[in-house]
């Protein structure tokens, strides 16, 4: 089983599992998310009425905000896509690639404070 990484030193927190609060915390931490976040949220949720999205969108930027809080982090996940891009080897490419998923997911699974 895959942990989450550590992150950095300097990372900062996790927010409260809350939409408003992953919010403040992009817009704090990670501002080059705001615009995505915020056009998102008014495609899914705002324009649309629809709060049973709410948990989906949560989850997807939970993730993208774990990895956006750590240059280092976010930087190893984006080369191992990029070399899987570039990959003649098959299976090179999906190995590079399970890899960046499972660091996806266990970001995911990060709680508040983490």
């Amino acid at each position: 089983m895959t942990t989450a990484p550590r992150p950095s030193r300097g990372v900062p927190p996790m927010p409260e599992r809350s939409i408003a609060a992953l919010r403040a915390a992009i817009a704090a931490h990670a501002p080059q998310l705001l615009d995505d976040f915020e056009a998102n949220w008014r495609a899914k949720i705002a324009d649309t009425y629809d709060i049973g999205a709410a948990p989906a969108f949560l989850a997807r930027w939970w993730g993208e905000y774990a990895l956006a809080r750590d240059p280092e982090l976010d930087r190893h996940v984006r080369d191992l896509e990029a070399r899987a891009a570039q990959c003649t080897d098959p299976d090179k490419a999906k190995d590079l690639l399970e890899e960046a998923s499972r660091i996806h997911h266990s970001v995911r699974r990060l709680g508040p404070g983490e």
